[in-house]
Formats: C-alpha cells, structure tokens, sequence
C-alpha cells in the first residue's frame, strides 16, 4: 500500500468518526485506520452504556453534544451506504441528573449555563421530581436536571456506521498493531507495524482509548489516561414505574430503560487503574441492587439478565478529553483520549475537529482549546463541576 498522507491508530468509534470525516472532506488524502482488534471484542465502544446528553457544566462539553446528538438523530442521513442505513437504535428518552441538597447550587449554575447555549433543560425541585417521576424516592435529594431532548443509542450500530462509510469513502483500515513510532524533529516520520512494515504518514491521529498512553509513550508523550474498568447489567422488573430518563447521581448510579427492562450499574470511581476483563458476579448483588432498590422501591423486585464489564479510558486530570497536538514537540500528531465515558456521546464532534486541525491547522467550529495537551504539562485540571 502507498503511504497514507493521514494515519489513525485505533479504529473504535472516535477513530472511525475521524475517518469518516476526513475522507469526507476530499482534500484528505489517503486516510489509513489501524486496529488491531477488528471484531472489537476488547474494545470500548461496544461495551459503552450508549447515553448522549447535554448535561454538562463546561461548555465546550455542552456545544460538542448540541451537534453529536443532531448528527446521530439523523445518523442515518450521514451514514448510508449504497441505500443501506445504519441502525442506531436511537431512543430519545431524556436525562435526569439528580443531585443531594448539599449541591443544588451547582446544579442551578450548570442550569444556567446549558439554558444559555440552548438546551432544553428543566430545573426540579423536591416536589416537582416527585410529580413527574412518581415511583422515585426523593426524601434526599435537593434538585433535580430533566433535559428530554436526550437519550440513549446503540453503541456498536455507531461504531461499525461510520467505519462502514469511511470505508465507502476510500479509507484502508489495517488489521495490525503498532509496535513503533520514529519521531524526527518535532514531527513523528515513521510508524511501524506489528508485521514489520513501516509506515510514513505526514500526520498521525491516536485514537487508541484505553491503550493511548502506551501508543504517545513511543513518542515520548505523557499522558495520564488509564484503563478503568465498569460493570454493567441488564435487569428486568416485575413492577412496572412510569417511563423513565437515563437516570444518574453523583454517587455513580446510572441506567435507562432498554429493551424489556433496564440497563445500567453503579461506577465505582475508586477502583485501581488497569485492564481488569473478569466479572464481579457478586456486584449487582452487592453494590447495584440495593441503589436501585433505594431510589425506586417499586424496582426492589428484579432479575437480573446480563452483567459485562468494559472500560473507560480515564483521563486522571480531570476526566475530561485531551484533544490535540504538542505545539512545539509533536506538530504532527493528535491525540484524542481521556473521555473518561462521553466518548461515544461526543464521536461526531470530536472526529469533525480532528478533521479541522490536521487539514486546517485549527478549530472552525468549535474552540476546544481548553481541552488540548497545555493543561496537562501545566497540571491544571479543567474538571466538570458537579457532574461526572
């Protein structure tokens, strides 16, 4: 194969989203996608919970989901292929972010600041709650955020609709690993593969979630993103409560209605960083069950169906993304990582913006600055407030 112009390495969902738009653009070049796992049975993006929301307190987060979640309303308009579309599965089932007395505060700043870059979020307090979400108890909670215009969708459909039409759209996904990179100057020369070829891209894009502190290791880049490791489970109940939003609290419970019954868990924050694929089937017992049961008494009688565990790729900072190059050090490489969970959410807009600044030197749309490499060689967080 000639050289591509544009090389990405990992082709899950942020990766592929790249792909497709760059190769979209027709002023890319040849683009190539390296991922090692092509059925994605370690990846993360199949094993993500699938929420989108706009329920977020810093506004770059807030902008990137007022695209993403559009694009994936009409995914189907954006990702056909030969009259075929692809199935998402989109359910816009709302939001609903609980919070303790102790935080109503952040909550209404956050209100105030969503309301003003456009969503439709509304602020509940105690008694509103209860009317809405009348099987919800609410004796400990101070406020609450329902934005409806949110929701849920499938997390492979994504993935395998845009990998599907970049592909359409020339783009070369290669089934290897990378092993090296060669970095010359201030600009990465040469990549090479697990089967021994060697690649030379004029520009590079990391994209390897859990694994992209190891891959911008070869080029002599820190980063603190880890693998975090989740459960979820899918549960059904034998009484049936009003229809519900993807529901979450600080405390990290979060699920939504899916299928028959429910899909969720509660994340445990805490736990060590590390590539961790054996399930805890004790946690559901242990750990799930009684939060649910304690939010939604009429949910105390379950059955449990499936538990999994995935990964976030956990930026330690702040949880939030690192996107860009090293201005300086590393013109020609961009990372994309440390989502820490909106990664799926926030694919459209964040494979638009790296479309933007390797074909453009610079953001057109929105101004993600904030959320380049700068402030992780400074050490300073830029941390949602009051949402995880």
């Amino acid at each position: 194969m000639t050289d591509p112009d544009i090389l990405i390495i990992g082709g899950g969902v942020i990766g592929s989203a790249a792909a497709f738009f760059l190769t979209g653009s027709g002023i890319a070049g040849r683009v190539a996608v390296v991922e090692p796992d092509p059925l994605y049975e370690r990846a993360a993006t199949p094993r993500a919970s699938g929420g989108a929301r706009r329920l977020f307190s810093r506004p770059e987060n807030i902008l990137m989901s007022n695209y993403s979640i559009p694009f994936y309303e009409s995914f189907a308009e954006h990702c056909s292929v030969g009259g075929e579309a692809p199935e998402i599965g989109w359910r816009r089932d709302g939001y609903l972010f609980i919070m303790p007395p102790g935080g109503v505060g952040i909550l209404e700043r956050n209100h105030a600041l969503q309301t003003s870059l456009g969503v439709r979020v509304d602020l509940l307090d105690r008694d509103a709650l209860q009317r809405r979400f009348p099987s919800m108890q609410v004796a400990d909670i101070g406020a609450a955020a329902h934005a409806p215009e949110d929701g849920c969708l499938e997390p492979n459909g994504a993935l395998q609709g845009f990998r599907r039409k970049a592909r359409s759209q020339g783009a070369d996904y290669i089934a290897e690993r990378v092993t090296a990179l060669m970095v010359e100057g201030t600009a990465i020369r040469a990549v090479t593969l697990s089967s021994g070829r060697v690649l030379r891209p004029k520009a590079v894009i990391s994209a390897a979630g859990t694994w992209s502190a190891e891959i911008a290791a070869m080029a002599g880049m820190a980063l603190p993103v880890e693998p975090m490791q989740r459960h979820d489970h899918f549960w059904e109940c034998r009484t049936a409560v009003e229809p519900l939003p993807f529901v979450k609290d600080l405390n990290g419970l979060g699920f939504h209605p899916w299928d028959r019954g429910y899909a969720g868990s509660v994340v445990d924050f805490g736990i060590a960083a590390g590539h961790n694929w054996n399930v805890d089937h004790d946690y559901f017992q242990r750990v799930v069950w009684p939060a649910i049961a304690h939010r939604f008494p009429a949910m105390e009688e379950l059955r449990l169906r499936e538990s999994w565990v995935g990964h976030y790729d956990r930026n330690a900072l702040d949880g939030n993304m690192i996107l860009g190059n090293w201005p300086g050090r590393l013109e020609n490489f961009y990372i994309a990582c440390g989502f820490s969970g909106h990664g799926l959410m926030h694919a459209p807009a964040v494979g638009r913006a790296l479309a933007e600044l390797v074909l453009h030197g610079g953001y057109r749309t929105i101004d993600l600055s904030r959320m380049g490499y700068g402030r992780v060689l400074a050490g300073e967080p830029y941390a949602e407030a009051g949402i995880r």
